[in-house]
């Protein structure tokens, strides 16, 4: 059965198709774009100046008159003058009314009058004139019938012919380098070392590039050729492309840039042209700085398969290795690449001569990562309770990019809430918004599975807090984050740049505490832990064929680092025996369950705090670092100590 409508809806639905209406009249006024689009708009301005004129030329006409009749006008004396302009005749009554006529050819009119018995007398009393028509206008509104629709015609094919010709420029174009150039003038995109933090060493190993650029004959008097080439190395988000724009900021040259992907296009040859474009361009402006940035899309091992048999990536990165060989001693243009890959490149490429000087790029330590707060943070007004030591504490192993996402989300919250300073509490939300995703407090929990995961979680922070080589808890939620039901914050008490063979295992037996806290107390398993079992079986089994971690297999490395193939060797090829692999498999069971029985133990024995955390998740959903601490000394487990941050400084 119909439901009868509801003016309030029905008025919403009528509202909606008037904006929709409006939404599409406005983007027709925007106009079309492209060479159909103009066209058609150029045959839309013929139409309206044809109908234009057809208007102007349809206007109301006089009466037209024979002359035997215009004879009896004058006769009745209604005539009061007569304008001749060629045959016609234009005829004024004395009521004011306008009239038409023609006269005969090659006859006077008078003369015609008088055939028509007109008198002397009666022709006296009108006066006629006769108009010569001269002049611009005169000609123009004879001819321009003729003349606008051939002007019109030509102006079609002008049209026609730029739009081709257009396509033929690109055409022609189409080898020419993509790169952008910024030119030291340009104050608004200028970045020198000052807006670089962190980097100390990099920045050191490119002052005597800076150098070089300003003084290139303190270099070559002394007989020392600069390198031609400098390879960024790092992971990404840690700076590549700022710090090549900073060094040519602090040099004050130009700066060409362009991706390794610009290069390579489906056509064989053009990659190569538009390298030798980009090097005459950056000769032309010497001194200047070419910065490729990922140079592996187009720089990758040679002839074995690499990124696909591409003739034509071959041949531009043969055209780079050319034109970095063809620098004379005293040209002063340095080339700098940047890459996350460097295990790949072509050996041709790293040797001497050409990226023989390689830079890395490393993740920002704590002090590191303060002073990038400090840069991202300029113009952003900040509340009194701000401590951007205790932000940078809590970012290990952020990089640049990573901080400067942190530090616009907890300006995006601030703005959100409408306070027109960002506190520490919204950065501390945004660190777990950038490291987790947002929250989805819509993602409501059922009270079986919200237990489920309070205990889940509980597991992981008892025994990170437990164990000694773990990092200690910062924070414990239940609340969803990106595909996480709920999470541990760990943080270790400091930097540190290798990891032992216990911190692994201990890694492993928290990965683990959700799963044995399930196994435990429910004696049933879900999909909860499985993000875990995937992370700790990669480990395990990095432990065993990468760190030589293994009693069993000893100081072997079995597995590339990066899952990639050195100098050609197919990928997924194994190196070892099948019995090899049994043994690898059987090292990272015996890990697995090592770690498994310490966290079973672990649980066992601090089952009391166990308990006492998982029922305060239930309740608050969040428990940061201070509260957590004071349920581990209830439950007789000593915290570990805090980061001392002055004493670092």
């Amino acid at each position: 059965m119909p439901q009868p409508l509801n003016p309030k809806k029905a008025s919403n639905q009528g509202k909606k198709a008037k904006k929709i209406i409006i939404t599409r009249v406005q983007k027709s006024l925007k106009g079309p774009s492209g060479f159909f689009g103009q066209t058609s708009i150029a045959i839309l301005v013929f139409v309206l100046l044809i109908v234009s004129y057809s208007f102007l030329s349809t206007g109301k006409k006089p009466e037209a008159v024979s002359l035997s009749e215009l004879a009896q006008n004058i006769s009745a004396q209604t005539v009061t003058s007569i304008d001749i302009k060629g045959d016609d005749l234009n005829i004024v009554y004395k009521d004011g009314t306008t009239k038409i006529s023609k006269k005969e050819l090659d006859t006077p009119l008078t003369t015609t009058l008088k055939n028509y018995n007109i008198t002397p007398a009666q022709l006296s009393a009108v006066k006629i004139d006769v108009v010569n028509d001269q002049g611009f206008f005169y000609w123009f509104a004879n001819l321009a019938p003729i003349i606008l629709p051939i002007l019109f015609i030509l102006f079609f094919l002008w049209f026609i012919s730029k739009q081709v010709k257009g396509a033929g420029i690109q055409a022609l174009s189409f080898g020419q380098s993509k790169a952008r150039m910024t030119l030291p003038s340009d104050e608004k995109n200028k970045v020198t070392f000052k807006d670089v933090a962190g980097a100390r060493e990099a920045k050191e190993e490119l002052v005597e590039i800076v150098d070089f650029l300003k003084n290139p004959r303190k270099f070559l008097d002394i007989g020392a050729r600069i390198p031609k080439g400098i390879l960024l190395m790092g992971a990404p988000g840690t700076g590549k492309t700022l710090l090549a724009r900073a060094v040519a900021g602090e040099a004050g040259v130009a700066f060409f840039s362009i991706s390794g992907s610009e290069f390579v296009e489906m056509f064989v040859g053009v990659g190569a042209s538009r390298v030798r474009d980009l090097f005459d361009m950056a000769k032309k402006s010497a001194p200047a700085i070419i910065f490729v940035d990922e140079i592996d899309a187009v720089g990758r091992v040679r002839g074995v398969g690499v990124g696909g048999g591409n003739d034509e990536r071959e041949q531009t990165l043969n055209q780079i290795l050319t034109e970095m060989d063809g620098f004379e001693p005293n040209e002063k243009v340095i080339v700098m690449a940047a890459t996350n890959r460097p295990d790949v490149l072509d050996p041709a490429l790293l040797r001497p001569g050409r990226f023989d000087r390689r830079v890395t790029l490393d993740l920002p330590d704590r002090k590191d990562r303060e002073e990038i707060l400090k840069i991202h943070s300029r113009e952003k007004p900040f509340a009194e309770d701000v401590n951007l030591a205790v932000i940078a504490e809590r970012t290990p192993g952020f990089s640049g990019a990573d901080l400067y996402s942190l530090m616009n989300e907890g300006a995006i919250l601030a703005a959100r809430e409408n306070r027109n300073k960002v506190s520490q509490f919204d950065l501390i939300r945004s660190i777990e918004k950038v490291m987790l995703g947002p929250e989805r407090r819509s993602h409501l929990l059922s009270k079986k599975e919200k237990e489920l995961t309070a205990y889940h979680e509980a597991g992981h922070a008892v025994i990170a807090s437990v164990l000694p080589y773990a990092d200690p808890v910062h924070k414990i939620s239940i609340i969803s984050r990106g595909r996480a039901a709920g999470y541990v914050l760990k943080l270790p008490l400091e930097d540190k740049k290798l990891q032992s063979k216990k911190e692994f295992l201990a890694d492993i037996a928290v990965s683990l505490g959700g799963y044995v806290t399930e196994k435990l107390l429910f004696n049933d398993l879900t999909t909860g832990p499985s993000n875990d079992l995937q992370v700790s079986t990669a480990l395990a089994r990095d432990m065993v064929t990468k760190y030589g971690m293994s009693d069993l297999l000893g100081p072997i490395a079995l597995e590339e680092s990066s899952g990639m193939p050195i100098y050609g060797s197919p990928i997924g090829s194994k190196e070892y025996s099948e019995k090899v692999s049994a043994e690898i498999d059987a090292e990272v069971s015996k890990i697995m369950k090592e770690a498994q029985k310490i966290a079973l133990e672990t649980i066992t024995t601090h089952r009391k705090a166990l308990d006492a955390i998982a029922h305060r998740l239930i309740e608050v959903e969040t428990i940061e670092r201070k509260d957590f601490e004071e349920i581990l000394v209830a439950n007789e487990i000593v915290p570990k100590k805090k980061l001392d941050l002055e004493h670092q400084k």
